[in-house]
């Protein structure tokens, strides 16, 4: 079993940043990966970034590169997101999960955390 936990989120102006972190604990993230995600009121969970936690390679979605920056701290067990520049449109339940492949599918990641939520004002 993995436990994940978010913290960071919060109310932001457009244009700041922030950065969200998941704490895992549990099992090893050897040969594994982190992804996160976001979902809005009456859309769908939608990919973000993840990375391999062994080697660190990461994959972002299009719609956020250059403004995301997804990082490990292995020795803490400990994922990342960086968020700058933010939009109103990044508004959202920001959630992490760990799994066993580097994915963009939801249906790939095993473990989940409660999320956490960010809101950009205009």
């Amino acid at each position: 079993q993995v436990q994940l936990v978010e913290s960071g989120g919060g109310l932001v102006q457009a244009g700041g940043s922030l950065r969200l972190s998941c704490a895992a604990s549990g099992r090893t993230f050897s040969n594994a990966a982190m992804g996160w995600f976001r979902q809005s009121p009456g859309k769908e969970r939608e990919f973000v970034a993840t990375i391999s936690w062994s080697d660190g390679i990461t994959y972002y979605a299009d719609s956020v590169k250059g403004r995301f920056t997804i990082s490990r701290d292995s020795a803490k067990n400990t994922g990342y997101l960086q968020i700058d520049s933010l939009k109103p449109e990044d508004t959202a339940v920001y959630y992490c999960a760990a799994g066993n492949v580097v994915a963009a599918s939801p249906s790939r990641y095993f473990y989940w955390g409660q999320g956490t939520q960010v809101t950009v004002s205009s």
